[in-house]
């Protein structure tokens, strides 16, 4: 489950900087929002 989230994570992040990149800050801050939940569900994950 946790490589799952992890690889979900890193996509996300790649996706992320490419928006950056490319000047659409609103799919960035879309893609900040997922990473973050993800991140949640890591660290909710590490805690059990």
């Amino acid at each position: 489950m946790m490589k799952a989230i992890r690889i979900k994570y890193k996509s996300t992040k790649q996706k992320a900087i490419n928006y950056m990149k490319n000047g659409q800050l609103s799919a960035y801050f879309e893609a900040l929002e997922e990473m973050r939940g993800y991140n949640k569900k890591l660290v909710a994950l590490r805690l059990k």
